[in-house]
């Protein structure tokens, strides 16, 4: 039984106390240890190592590191022909960070396919205090002036680590997706952590590779620690992703 035992964290650890990844549970996959807090501290030094939390409210705060890892790489993304299409034809347009509040609210929804979400009230407090902050990101999808879509996430250097999207339109998701294809292409990031792989993300493009691997990359696009602040300055119509 002692090699299925996590480790248990409190609210006065300091913020580096997670044990190694390489210590994460098979079993459930990369479950690594449980307690201690969301504060900003925490987390940047959890994504920075590889480790994310993910618990339904009600439940101890749990923090992972799955191997392998998901992700999207420079030229993952697959542009289908009917994504395409739609982005051509899109009278939408994306902006960066001016609704940050209203995605995660929306991408904390039920959803109609699943019993509840993981985006507790904490962990909204605690994403909206890293967005004030200058360490979270919206990327939203408007259209006629109101949020149809988005997408938000932690970034650190050179890696975007993606939490959660949602739609209310067709493909409003996706087109937040070719964006950030855009940024990997141009190398203004190196990766984006989809952290968790799903039948949709890898419909996408979206690879799997050993956590060994993703923690080498993290090293590299993580040091030193810095926010990510090359956004667009303006909003960018979606029907131009595809012309560069």
């Amino acid at each position: 039984m002692a090699a299925n035992r996590i480790r248990w964290m409190n609210e006065d650890d300091p913020p580096g106390a997670f044990p190694p990844v390489s210590a994460a549970l098979r079993e459930p996959d990369g479950l690594l240890a449980a307690g201690g807090d969301l504060s900003s501290a925490r987390l940047l030094e959890a994504y920075r190592r590889g480790i994310f939390p993910w618990y339904d409210e009600g439940q101890p705060l749990l923090w992972w590191a799955p191997d392998p890892r998901c992700v999207f790489l420079p030229g993952d993304l697959h542009v289908s022909r009917r994504l395409r299409r739609a982005v051509r034809r899109s009278a939408a347009e994306i902006r960066f960070n001016t609704a940050f509040g209203e995605v995660i609210r929306a991408c904390a929804e039920p959803r109609s396919y699943g019993p509840g979400t993981w985006i507790t009230k904490d962990m909204v407090e605690a994403f909206e205090q890293l967005h004030g902050e200058g360490w979270a990101h919206s990327i939203e999808v408007w259209q006629d002036d109101r949020l149809v879509g988005g997408l938000y996430g932690l970034a650190i250097g050179g890696a975007l680590f993606g939490e959660s999207m949602y739609s209310d339109a067709p493909n409003a998701s996706k087109y937040c997706l070719v964006f950030l294809d855009q940024l990997l292409a141009d190398g203004r990031l190196g990766l984006i952590d989809c952290q968790v792989q799903s039948s949709h993300l890898l419909s996408l493009g979206a690879s799997t590779i050993a956590r060994t691997d993703f923690v080498e990359r993290l090293d590299a696009l993580c040091e030193p620690v810095l926010r990510f602040e090359t956004w667009p300055d303006a909003p960018i119509k979606v029907l131009e992703l595809l012309e560069k």
